[in-house]
């Protein structure tokens, strides 16, 4: 089976280089190659189209996409390329060639209201251009027809590149007292255990594409980033950390006092019952994972 992952240098696309190598022969393309030329460009849906056909893949991995919530806002024609227009002209090639497409989508296609976790079948209502331009790319994925995968995660967290984790051991190890947002709860999800469920989930589609669809991925539990915060400068100063705002600095602010361009969603809780049911999976707790991520971190610093 020939596999082509798309982004395979960002966070989830690193993990995911390790975790789909059993499956099969795998083509990791990256926006650009060496020379700075297009390869795997997003941007240039139709090149990229050409290209693949070429390759003629059996699985897309399409682990890329405009992310810069905030950014979106003013380029919202970029978001809308990368995000839904490309995706769709993946999907429809896929179906042509009879093979499979996994894609990522977000919380952000729901408006973040309520307390209570969303289901996959939940009314969405996205609240920003990186939101509605993710909707736009899950909608023109099931309308291409193929068999297709489409995995809604939230928060996700890696040990490689910037993190939330890092931006606050950072900033503690400067200031004695933090503020971090208390009334946004999602799980913080790790890149690797992404990657894991995604070839979980591939392995089962592969046999049986009757489980074709979209599910909910994200890590068990939940907190707010004000929570997060916390645990993270817990586990440092267990860990040694020379730090000059511990946990228990860290105070808690309402989203309205932080004002951004995009507006994030205050419940970020993801319904997992669809996956676990379906995939016999069991989901860790975001610690777990935050906890792994962190040991890693501090080693290499």
């Amino acid at each position: 089976m020939k596999i082509v992952l798309l982004g395979p240098n960002g966070q989830l696309g690193w993990e995911l280089q390790r975790a789909l190598a059993p499956l099969g022969e795998l083509v990791a393309l990256p926006r650009l190659d060496t020379a700075g030329a297009p390869l795997g460009d997003l941007t240039q849906p139709d090149a990229l189209v050409r290209r693949l056909r070429a390759l003629r893949p059996d699985l897309v991995v399409n682990a890329a996409a405009h992310t810069a919530v905030d950014k979106a806002e003013s380029e919202p024609d970029l978001a809308q390329t990368v995000n839904a227009t490309a995706p769709g002209a993946l999907a429809r090639l896929m179906a042509e060639l009879d093979g499979w497409l996994l894609h990522y989508s977000t919380d952000y296609v729901f408006d973040g209201s309520g307390s209570a976790p969303r289901s996959e079948d939940a009314p969405t209502n996205p609240q920003s251009v990186y939101g509605r331009s993710k909707l736009d790319g899950e909608q023109q994925v099931r309308a291409a027809g193929g068999r297709h995968l489409i995995l809604r995660t939230s928060w996700v967290h890696a040990a490689r590149g910037g993190n939330f984790a890092r931006t606050m051991l950072r900033l503690a190890a400067d200031r004695e007292a933090l503020t971090v947002i208390d009334d946004q709860v999602g799980a913080p999800t790790g890149a690797d255990l992404l990657a894991d469920i995604s070839t979980h989930a591939l392995r089962r589609a592969l046999r049986d594409p009757a489980v074709a669809g979209t599910y909910h991925a994200v890590a068990g539990g939940e907190t707010s980033w004000c929570g997060y915060a916390r645990h993270v400068l817990e586990v440092a100063r267990r860990a040694g950390v020379p730090l000059k705002a511990g946990p228990e600095a860290v105070q808690p602010i309402p989203t309205s006092q932080y004002p951004t361009p995009a507006r994030r969603p205050l419940n970020s809780r993801l319904d997992t019952t669809r996956l676990r049911s379906t995939f016999d999976l069991h989901l860790p707790d975001w610690r777990v994972g935050v906890d792994r991520m962190l040991t890693e971190v501090l080693q290499r610093s």
